[in-house]
């Protein structure tokens, strides 16, 4: 009988306590810092809340795109990619999950990553018709170029960037050779920047390719040229974004998806973690004016996320149930 009355005790204390962390055993997870600034402050962003709100042990490793995505896949680590950029390694990250060491969390970017033809906002304050492609083309005198007095300037892609191939495709499409456009190669993605900062500060006229997040966007206020098309998705991927492209279709940029993946082993031990993830998201305008800051401030990931979560609570606490926002809130509180 005493016996009995000691083992219904362990399986009653047993019973009482699983419950704690067998609903959702977070424990340690590691979250890969990526290489550029918009990934490195979301992982950081992802660091502090699962760790204050959730009790996770989050760690933050080194990443790239290919080796993070190939690890998860075959060693099921990291724990989480926060922003993933599928057009790099989509057949992979679809792989992983058919074979279901994958899931897909939430968008990190909730509007995609962007592409596109650019104009200076204050031109067209002056003119909207410049906010077409069939605008543009008609005041193609107003875009100076740097050599040629009697050509007119659309600064590209950087050699050698991918982006460059489907640039000089579209530029093809356009026809912009044609209607008095000279394609320039900036040099370099600093070229490429600084060619939009000198025309900002000089309010000069400029016609280029950019893309976003970026802290250029969002130091400079830009409009993306309409072409007068809906994207092609499917051209866009079998033709403009190759070299051997012959007859290139006008397209605008489709939007590229930006997602966060983790192990499906995360997913299903630390199911309130994932959901978080799930809901987890930027806008580009968002993003594009935190990339600038960091650029003024020369921060990194880890600062950035702490100036964003002191200065945007409006926006963090949409993601999160409200007991887990007021822990987060109070552990902000004490940075």
């Amino acid at each position: 009988m005493k016996n009995a009355k000691y083992l219904s005790g362990l399986v009653l204390c047993a019973s009482l306590s699983q419950p704690a962390f067998a609903a959702d055993d977070c424990g340690k997870v590691s979250i890969a810092d990526m290489n550029w600034s918009s990934a490195s402050l979301i992982a950081n962003v992802d660091q502090f809340i699962l760790e204050h709100g959730y009790g996770c042990r989050a760690e933050l490793v080194p990443g790239d795109t290919m080796p993070t995505s190939t690890s998860m896949i075959e060693k099921g680590e990291p724990d989480v990619a926060p922003e993933m950029w599928f057009n790099a390694v989509q057949a992979l990250v679809e792989r992983g999950m058919s074979e279901g060491r994958l899931a897909k969390a939430g968008h990190s970017l909730s509007d995609g990553g962007e592409e596109g033809f650019w104009v200076p906002q204050y031109m067209v304050d002056q003119d909207p018709s410049l906010a077409t492609i069939a605008g543009v083309i008609a005041s193609a005198k107003l875009f100076e170029h740097p050599e040629d007095p009697d050509r007119a300037a659309f600064y590209g892609c950087p050699a050698g960037w991918g982006c460059q191939i489907s640039s000089e495709n579209l530029f093809r499409a356009l026809q912009l050779e044609s209607k008095g456009f000279d394609l320039i190669d900036p040099g370099s993605g600093a070229g490429l920047a600084g060619a939009i900062a000198r025309a900002y500060e000089r309010q000069k006229p400029w016609f280029g390719y950019y893309w976003a997040p970026t802290a250029v966007l969002g130091k400079y206020k830009m409009v993306k040229v309409d072409f007068g098309t809906k994207a092609d998705a499917d051209h866009f991927r079998e033709c403009i974004s190759k070299p051997d492209c012959d007859t290139p279709k006008v397209s605008m940029y489709p939007a590229a998806e930006v997602a966060t993946i983790t192990t499906s082993e995360f997913k299903k031990r630390a199911p309130e973690a994932f959901g978080y993830l799930s809901k987890r998201a930027f806008t580009n305008q968002q993003m594009n004016s935190l990339l600038a800051w960091m650029e003024d401030n020369q921060a990194d990931g880890s600062i950035a996320a702490e100036h964003f979560l002191i200065e945007f609570p409006t926006i963090w606490t949409q993601w999160l149930p409200a007991d887990i926002a007021a822990k987060v809130q109070s552990a902000v509180d004490n940075l």
